[in-house]
């Protein structure tokens, strides 16, 4: 176990309750599950789907098994679910405990939490949003702030195949369009459906 900040955990579990907070705001919204999101052959469904299982295998991969069985039958309520388990643990003290994951090292768990899976439920909030055709609600700051982030790191991104090619964005673009545009999003998909 480790804890050199006791108490540091507290501003990560925070941003996970507002994040999530923000995508079942979206999931609220979700009219047909089916729908088809701008994650080329993915529906709506499965950008819930991915959260969830990509998370679980995540976090098993270091020794943390998730206890609640997911029905992926009901995304808005398995995503609930799925988001409130996540939120346990970064409330809870094991938080600040070591966390290794084969490929990443060891860091807090609640370091390795925010900076992975939060962030991805960040990003596929757009996905979802624009699935559903409602507004994503993301903050142009916090997305420009964690482009600005992921710039440094561009060819290690690229080169994990978890991203596409950069797709360009009008020049006066937002954060959040310059993010989803970093990531390989067309920002001009909802336009193009």
């Amino acid at each position: 176990m480790s804890a050199s900040h006791p108490g540091a955990s507290k501003p990560l579990a925070e941003r996970h309750a507002r994040v999530t907070d923000g995508f079942t705001s979206v999931a609220d919204r979700v009219e047909d599950w089916d729908a088809p999101t701008p994650v080329p052959e993915w529906a709506a469904r499965d950008v819930v789907e991915h959260l969830v299982t990509w998370s679980q295998g995540f976090l098993a991969s270091g020794g943390v098994h998730l206890r609640r069985e997911v029905d992926l039958a009901d995304p808005a309520a398995a995503w609930c679910t799925h988001a409130a388990e996540i939120q346990e643990l970064l409330d809870s003290p094991a938080a600040e405990d070591d966390f290794t994951h084969p490929q990443l090292g060891t860091e807090p768990l609640g370091g390795i939490i925010d900076r992975f899976y939060s962030t991805d439920v960040l990003m596929h909030t757009w996905d979802l949003a624009e699935s559903a055709g409602v507004p994503s609600g993301l903050d142009p700051q916090e997305c420009e702030h964690l482009l600005q982030g992921m710039s440094l790191h561009e060819q290690i991104l690229r080169d994990s195949g978890q991203y596409g090619p950069a797709v360009p964005v009008p020049p006066d673009a937002d954060g959040v369009l310059r993010l989803m545009g970093f990531i390989g999003r067309d920002p001009g998909w909802r336009a193009s459906r």
